[in-house]
């Protein structure tokens, strides 16, 4: 079989895309990487503003007792889906290297997915952010990046994240900091690839925050696995499957 990037860079009309004249990738559609799932990339940057509309969100705690402190090393877990509906031109590919067979040192691949619950029950919001391509790993069928990311969670706030996405293996990422009830918010969080790269299961561990998290995140999570999908309701955004002014 071979690599990730070797699959992505096969069907590549130009042998190299630049941001003054970026050239359309079209990718053939058979199974779970980039060149497999029917994806039509551009080297468009993003354009589109993600419209937050914060509201005070009031902790599950009214107040935080006199033993806890926000920083007294407690950990909050919870867990989100990423899925990619091939709804919102995701991921673009920036071809920078020299090299035209592979991914290369310098590829880069900015991205915007949809995020759901760990039940798949309520649409949260979106990922946002840039992957930059570190190494290619024959050896493992697959390649490394480096990763700086965002998750949107609507009036919630979000969180920032960096380090290793892999595309062969599971990896975890520093917790950066948040907004809203993830302000003061640190730890890590777990990358489990199901299907690449259209399916993603994250489990947060975080520490630093004022209040326990809503129960919209502390659902029992569906199973990771190549089949799941979100609820109608989720998807369809229905009023009764989204969190409050959830971002698109």
């Amino acid at each position: 079989m071979a690599s990730s990037s070797t699959l992505l860079t096969k069907t590549i009309s130009s042998s190299k895309i630049n941001l003054q004249n970026p050239k359309s990738l079209a990718f053939s559609s058979t199974t779970n990487n980039f060149s497999q799932v029917g994806f039509k990339f551009s080297g468009k940057s993003f354009t589109k503003t993600l419209k937050l509309n914060p509201k005070s969100f009031t902790c599950r705690n009214q107040a935080i007792s006199s033993d806890r402190s926000p920083n007294d090393g407690r950990v909050q877990n919870f867990s989100v889906y990423e899925l990619n509906h091939r709804d919102r031109e995701s991921p673009a590919i920036l071809k920078l290297s020299k090299k035209t067979d592979v991914f290369a040192l310098g590829d880069l691949v900015p991205f915007t997915n949809t995020l759901y619950s760990g039940d798949l029950q309520k649409r949260l919001g979106i990922t946002a952010g840039l992957c930059i391509l570190i190494q290619n790993k024959p050896e493992k069928k697959g390649d490394r990046y480096e990763a700086a990311y965002s998750f949107y969670f609507g009036d919630y706030g979000h969180l920032s994240i960096q380090g290793p996405y892999l595309t062969y293996e599971d990896s975890y990422l520093t917790v950066t900091g948040g907004t809203g009830i993830f302000e003061g918010a640190y730890g890590k969080v777990l990358l489990h690839q199901i299907v690449y790269p259209i399916k993603i299961f994250y489990t947060f561990y975080l520490k630093g925050l004022k209040c326990d998290l809503p129960d919209v995140f502390l659902s029992t999570p569906v199973e990771p696995r190549p089949d799941v999908e979100p609820s109608p309701a989720a998807k369809g955004t229905l009023p009764e499957g989204v969190i409050p002014n959830f971002t698109d």
